[in-house]
């Protein structure tokens, strides 16, 4: 488990296919945030959690990371754009006793979402964001949501009928300046993990609803 709180960013020093079918090999320069990281120990990347692999060749150099990546974690998170270079949020898991600063987070991204608008406030910075509809009724103003492993306050959500849902999250200097969200434009695609009470909730319902249909109950 994580709480969105980003311990620091690292640079992608590798990303290629290995030899196993439909495994790619991420590796990243994480510097001593996993000086006593074991392998098969967790570090989330953009919010995405991952497991630290065994160097596969050559001894990974001091402060390397590396994780296989499967095809389910290339399809639903922008893992698989990254290139060479580029600057990625990590954070480690929280230990038992650990505070919870940010909220719960699991690591386990549920869709891509593609920033619609970024304006400046003066003394902080307005984000606008596109999720898929599914994912709508799961993100509520005041609620939580991470964005990029970052765990961030929703100030503001689309309509309830919009056919092309979006949500809002206010950025402060020190977010913009110690995570890649500084970096973020408009139409960069960004991995999104709803609130895990949230999931649920929806779900609860769904399942109610449906049970009520096949039985003839009211609620």
């Amino acid at each position: 488990m994580f709480t969105g709180i980003i311990a620091g960013t690292g640079t992608v020093l590798d990303l290629a296919p290995t030899d196993r079918p439909g495994v790619t090999r991420l590796i990243i320069d994480a510097g001593d945030l996993i000086a006593d990281l074991p392998d098969g120990g967790s570090l989330a990347v953009n919010g995405v959690c991952l497991t630290a692999a065994p160097a596969s060749a050559a001894p990974l150099t001091p402060g390397a990371f590396a994780a296989d990546l499967m095809g389910e974690t290339l399809q639903r998170t922008t893992l698989g754009s990254l290139g060479v270079g580029s600057r990625v949020n990590l954070e480690r898991c929280l230990p038992a006793g650990g505070r919870l600063d940010g909220h719960i987070v699991q690591g386990h991204v549920d869709a891509v979402g593609a920033v619609l608008a970024i304006t400046d406030q003066g003394g902080w910075t307005l984000m606008r964001i596109a999720l898929p509809a599914p994912l709508a009724g799961q993100v509520a103003t005041k609620g939580s949501i991470a964005v990029d492993g970052v765990s961030l306050t929703v100030t503001g959500v689309s309509p309830a009928d919009e056919r092309e849902p979006w949500f809002e999250i206010g950025l402060i200097p020190a977010t913009l300046a110690t995570t890649t969200l500084g970096e973020t434009r408009v139409g960069a695609l960004v991995n999104l993990e709803t609130d895990v009470v949230a999931k649920y909730v929806a779900r609860l319902t769904a399942v109610g609803a449906a049970h009520s249909a096949q039985t003839g109950e009211t609620a």
